[in-house]
Formats: structure tokens, sequence, C-alpha cells
């Protein structure tokens, strides 16, 4: 039923997708264009990449390139013109990088965010998907901290005789999208090893692409504004999935399945991440597949109250308790992934 909903609520819509080029951004846009959309506008700095998205989606009328960067208000301007929703995905999003080009991490995440914030409140836009992360949670990182500040700009946006709606949506990490641990271990196999390893105690949470996509699509049509959607995910040790991946992949490749190498913690990084704070958990509803938070709204003269009716157990939350994934659970999901 979801589907057909879905289809029903993005009939005539014209979108547009920033970072549309990204590994789930560009999964986006694919679904969208499946709808019968008014017109997908894919944004992106990255002209080979428009380049090659296009080339692949080139049967698709209703797919438009737009070449910018979003730090680039007023290129924002003619790219969002009767735009009706924004999913935002444009950020720098490498935790290394970010740390060592702090600023650059700011102008674009910080910014370039509000940049799209105040051109969607002039042009109307109806809906505004921001999509954030767990590093956001309690961040010791740059990318996180500037994710933070993402999430309440974009939270408080509406506030005011605005039309907009502004939500969020946090993610863990996305299997196999690009840039992240799959794609870099299977390279690291292919080519004999070693395969690196940060810490034998890293924890993360995560989703399948499919998963993410669902979500969002989701959100957009259920959300209300000033929330923060947040997937019920599983969890797994990093260690469990790199020795899962060398015992199916190391008797393709001619490689050693002793040569695991740890090599430390990378600056910013931590051990387990956490999908939102403790006190955030007290202003967290929950739903079948999803907690939704509500932050409050605190004018200096007022503060809403808010009070769940149940606590959220923080397993499903807190890198450090959550329940892990077996290695034969990780096998199964890879292989149902056709990732392995």
């Amino acid at each position: 039923k979801n589907m057909s909903d879905l289809s029903e609520f993005f009939k005539n819509k014209d979108i547009l997708v920033t970072g549309g080029c990204g590994s789930i951004g560009s999964e986006i846009v694919k679904r969208l264009l499946e709808f019968d959309v008014k017109r997908v506008r894919v944004f992106d700095n990255r002209e080979s990449a428009q380049f090659y998205l296009q080339e692949e989606l080139k049967e698709y009328k209703k797919l438009r390139t737009l070449i910018g960067d979003i730090r680039d208000r007023e290129r924002l301007k003619w790219a969002m013109k009767g735009v009706d929703i924004v999913f935002h995905f444009a950020a720098l999003k490498h935790v290394p990088l970010c740390e060592y080009n702090p600023f650059e991490a700011v102008a674009t995440n910080v910014y370039g965010t509000q940049n799209l914030i105040e051109v969607a409140r002039e042009e109307y836009i109806e809906r505004f998907i921001l999509i954030s992360t767990d590093k956001a949670v309690n961040p010791i990182n740059t990318m996180g901290a500037t994710k933070l500040l993402a999430e309440k700009l974009v939270i408080n946006a509406s506030l005011g005789e605005i039309k907009t709606l502004f939500s969020c949506v946090r993610f863990g990490n996305v299997l196999d999208s690009d840039g992240s641990v799959i794609p870099l271990f299977k390279e690291q196999i292919k080519k004999g090893g070693p395969v690196t390893i940060t810490s034998i105690d890293m924890v993360r949470f995560f989703m399948t692409m499919k998963e993410a996509v669902n979500l969002i699509l989701t959100v957009s049509k259920i959300m209300k504004g000033r929330e923060i959607f947040i997937l019920k995910m599983n969890a797994m040790k990093i260690i469990d999935l790199a020795e899962v991946m060398i015992e199916e992949l190391a008797p393709r490749y001619k490689f050693d399945p002793n040569e695991i190498k740890i090599i430390g913690i990378r600056p910013g990084e931590k051990i387990y991440e956490c999908l939102m704070t403790d006190e955030e958990a007290t202003n967290a509803e929950e739903y079948n597949n999803m907690f939704i938070l509500r932050p409050r709204i605190i004018t200096p003269h007022y503060t809403s109250k808010f009070h769940t009716s149940k606590k959220i157990n923080p397993a499903f939350y807190d890198g450090r308790k959550a329940k892990l994934l077996s290695k034969n659970e990780i096998r199964i999901l890879l292989k149902n992934e056709n990732i392995l």
C-alpha cells in the first residue's frame, strides 16, 4: 500500500535533490523518476558525475542536470524556482578530510544548508528534508559538528510565518555506499591485503541502501515539520564485517586470511556511535520501524513541554549497548544485498 500512496504523493511534483550524484542521492533520483513526477532536478557540483548519471538515466525525459554549488545562493535561486520538495544530500562527509579542512566543511554543511533554507522560504517550497548522520550526535569531529548545526538550522527554519515544512532524517552508515568501509575492504582483499581496521572494538549502526531510500521517501510524505526521523537500525562490529568478507572473498583472490592490520583510530573517529543522545531520547516517540524526535521550541520567554509516555531502551540507539549482529547474520545480510 505504501508504494501506491507514494506514487499518488509524488504525482506531478517538482523535486530538487542536492548532491544528487552521490551514492544515496542518485538512488533517490532513480526511484523518483519511476513515479509520475513533473521533473527531478539533480543539483551537484561535480561535472563528470553529472555526465555519467545523465548517461545512465538518458531514457528519462524528466531529469534535469543542474551544475552548481550550494554555497552559491544566487545559483540556488534559479535552481529552486517552482520546486515543491527539496532533498538535501550535498555535504562534505569524510571525517578525516573535514578535520584537515574544517572551514570547507563549515562552508558547505553549515552556510550551504542555510542558503538552501533561505531560498526554500523565499520560493515557498512545500517540503525540505535534510539528510543528516549519527555523527551529529554528541559530535567529536568537525563533520559531525557541522551536521549538528545543519540539523539545528533546519529544525528551527520554520519558526515565524513560514509555509515550508522542514525536517531531518538521521542516518547510520549505509551499506556499500560510496566511500564506506565495504568497498574499501573489497579493494584491499583484491589486492592481497592487508585489510586495515582502525580498532577491534569499533561498532557502527547501518542500514541498507533500500532501507535508506524507502525511509527518505516515506518521511517526505508523513513529515509535519520540525522532526528528526531515525530508522531503527542494526549494529555490528567492524571487525566481524571484515572477517566475514575475508572468509567469503579470500578464496576468490589470492589473499592470506590472516592479513588484518590494526591501524588505530583516525582523527575525530569514535569507537561507538549513537543514533540520539539520552536527552533527545526523552523527546522521542517510537514507531514500528523508526523513532521521531520532536525538538522542543525554546524561545527566550517560553519552553514547550513534551514528555514521552515511555522511555526508549538505550539498546536501540547507543552503540555501547546495542545488540550486535552475529557473523552469520552479517553473512546472510551481505549475500541478500548482493554485496558478496
